[in-house]
């Protein structure tokens, strides 16, 4: 079974709005994402702060677009930025191992998607894509990986110390790194939509 988490917690300060329901060429950015996982995965759950965000993405996500079972869930943590997400997301799945994403980022592909779950070998516990073998781990995308259900327990004592930088748990657990190689994984995947500027290449 594969299983993705989508990260919708963000403040999103530096778009002004929020980035998951922002429409770009009339449909809700997360929706690009939802569209790309069809006949790739099993089951999706959205991490969202709180109920009433929970509400407004309900109003225009219907489960039944798509080919897999998808759940709203709230942040359990609040405040504690995408490893609270992460968090929640694993203590939801019903897999092993599940795919982690960004809402902000509308370019990630199937073979991407594809390559990232084959990487799975049941020895490492996150596979996360990086750009520069001179400095894999600053040039790492942990919010483009995957992690397996068991690092659950060093999530939250990173939570408890405040230590929420992503990088700081793929040093704690055994993470295999995979190169972005623009082969089978593109650079231009890996794009994050963050301020208003950046919407432009769409118009």
């Amino acid at each position: 079974m594969k299983t993705c988490i989508i990260l919708c917690g963000g403040q999103s300060k530096r778009m002004g709005k929020d980035k998951g329901s922002l429409l770009i060429q009339n449909k809700p950015m997360i929706k690009y994402i939802l569209s790309t996982l069809n006949d790739e995965i099993d089951e999706t759950i959205i991490v969202l702060n709180d109920c009433k965000r929970i509400n407004e993405y309900s109003e225009f996500i219907n489960p039944n677009d798509y080919n897999y079972k998808l759940k709203f869930i709230q942040d359990e943590i609040k405040n504690k930025g995408p490893m609270s997400g992460i968090l929640t997301g694993l203590n939801n799945i019903s897999s092993e191992y599940s795919l982690v994403l960004p809402c902000d980022n509308p370019f990630i592909g199937k073979t991407t998607i594809k390559k990232l779950f084959d990487e799975i070998d049941g020895k490492y516990q996150a596979i996360v894509p990086y750009h520069n073998p001179e400095n894999i781990i600053k040039t790492t995308e942990p919010l483009h990986a995957i992690y397996r259900k068991d690092i659950t327990e060093i999530i939250n004592e990173l939570i408890s110390n405040n230590e929420l930088h992503i990088k700081g748990l793929i040093e704690k657990i055994d993470t295999n790194f995979v190169l972005i190689d623009n082969k089978k994984i593109l650079k231009k995947e890996f794009r994050n939509l963050n301020y208003p500027k950046d919407l432009k290449m769409f118009h």
